[in-house]
């Protein structure tokens, strides 16, 4: 027959479980800043420096033009293109809900700017962060690029690298630069989104 527990050891138990508890959140609160950290330092940190390429990550573009946080991507990439960093550009991004897909818009907005359609590969398939930097893993292979700058909005780029790195891939970073559109809520969401996803990677879940 089962004995009860008895008050001692109720009250043991439940002291364990408030100091698992209080451990799990210690480690979790730690473990959100040292991202947080991290994104904060890639965001407002330009290693860009001469490469085989630049990569541009996708974003939105609206009936075959690319939105305002999307052309503030491209332009920067443009101007590092122009400054002699990297010969080639990379645009990424599939399909964007309509029958246009971000890697196509941005090759186009890039060739109307002038670039020659020689300089550019337009990748549009990937979906998503992680399917972009597998793709951009795979063109610079086939095309024996070494080295890479990744252009992204600051607080997307800590994740990339750690993705690409991953990959075993030699990518410098630089953030493109702030737009009228944005806000610090908005901001703020980013830097969430970021450190969820960001953990969700490590954590295999996704």
């Amino acid at each position: 027959m089962k004995l009860p527990a008895t008050p001692n050891r109720r009250n043991w138990i439940l002291r364990a479980a408030l100091l698992l508890v209080l451990a799990l959140a210690v480690g979790a609160l730690g473990w959100c800043r040292w991202v947080y950290v991290q994104i904060e330092r890639f965001a407002v940190e330009d290693h860009a420096a001469p490469a085989d390429a630049i990569g541009v990550f996708g974003a939105a573009e609206y009936d075959g033009r690319p939105s305002p946080v999307y052309r503030a991507r491209l332009d920067h990439a443009l101007t590092l293109y122009r400054h002699g960093i990297a010969p080639l550009l990379i645009t990424l991004g599939g399909n964007g809900g309509d029958q246009y897909n971000e890697g196509a818009v941005g090759r186009e907005y890039l060739e109307g700017m002038g670039v020659p359609e020689s300089a550019i590969i337009a990748e549009t398939e990937s979906r998503n962060t992680e399917e972009s930097a597998r793709r951009i893993a795979v063109i610079a292979r086939a095309n024996g690029l070494r080295r890479l700058v990744i252009v992204s909005d600051g607080t997307h780029l800590f994740r990339i690298h750690e993705i690409c790195a991953a990959d075993g891939m030699d990518v410098l970073t630089s953030p493109r630069p702030r737009v009228a559109v944005e806000g610090g809520s908005k901001e703020f969401e980013r830097i969430e989104h970021e450190i969820l996803s960001y953990t969700a990677w490590r954590l295999h879940l996704h």
